[in-house]
């Protein structure tokens, strides 16, 4: 966590890297960006979306607005973002035609809301006597009530549809963090295709949670060799790949991530870090 006095001094980072894309640069609004939202209009197969990686952006909108790019991405001929809000963490994808980004380091976030749960999911928890963390991650909210997650593990079984259902009867635009893996994508797209339908039509609000891509897991092996510490596992592949196929199905990746089994180790929680992702884990 950054000090007060360290934490004015990033801020004012942040805002003098702002101003700095800003400069110069006052234009009218581009008539082509009145819209810069990247829209899907069909699923693709995860191919589609090229050229994909992590970066670390300030970026102004020609109108004004400021956001954090995390993502770069190639699909059907035109560059995308994916944007952050430092302070409310919520998501988005942008034609990059329409920003102006500056790459930046960490130190540049500051002491926004994005900075400090970053930092706060990466420490590590007790270690347990077999090596590993349990519920690495954020478990804790500051406010009353409760987080509802689930969890779609590359089960062969069909989605439970009656859970969905009856929070689907608490109110629309109920809030769910799904953690999503991309093997469990890949062998139900129709159970997919009526959560995604849920929630495009407000009956609830779906936060989509990025559980890894195969999520690796051997009943025999014990948990320092299991999960994304199963030798030869390529956990930025295992990252990204999760977005990739979430983009070309037409949703937004979170800024969130769940370690599948919620095991990880401490290079794992820096992996994630490096991502510029936030690490959930879970209280029960």
């Amino acid at each position: 966590m950054l000090n007060t006095a360290s934490g004015r001094a990033a801020m004012a980072m942040v805002i003098a890297c702002f101003a700095s894309i800003a400069a110069g640069q006052e234009r009218e609004p581009d008539p082509i960006c009145a819209d810069d939202r990247f829209v899907l209009m069909k699923p693709e197969a995860i191919d589609a979306v090229g050229s994909y990686r992590s970066t670390l952006g300030l970026c102004r909108a020609s109108r004004g607005e400021t956001a954090v790019a995390i993502r770069s991405f190639l699909m059907n001929g035109e560059r995308g973002l994916l944007l952050v809000d430092p302070d409310r963490l919520t998501t988005r994808l942008a034609r990059a035609v329409c920003w102006r980004c500056e790459d930046v380091g960490d130190d540049a976030l500051g002491d926004t809301r994005l900075a400090a749960a970053i930092a706060q999911s990466s420490e590590p928890p007790p270690l347990l006597a077999r090596g590993v963390f349990e519920s690495a991650g954020l478990a804790h909210g500051k406010g009353p009530g409760s987080y509802v997650t689930a969890d779609l593990c590359p089960s062969p079984y069909p989605l439970d549809r009656a859970f969905f259902d009856a929070l689907v009867k608490a109110g629309p635009h109920t809030p769910l963090a799904i953690a999503i893996s991309g093997l469990w994508l890949l062998r139900h797209p129709e159970d997919f295709a009526w959560l995604k339908a849920l929630d495009e039509s407000g009956a609830l609000d779906i936060l989509w949670v990025n559980h890894s891509f195969h999520h690796p897991y051997n009943p025999r092996a014990p948990d320092q060799r299991n999960f994304l510490l199963a030798p030869g596992t390529d956990v930025d592949a295992e990252v990204l790949d999760t977005e990739r196929l979430l983009i070309a199905n037409g949703v937004t990746p979170s800024v969130f991530f769940r370690f599948p089994g919620l095991v990880a180790s401490a290079p794992l929680l820096q992996a994630v870090r490096r991502h510029h992702l936030v690490a959930v884990g879970a209280d029960a």
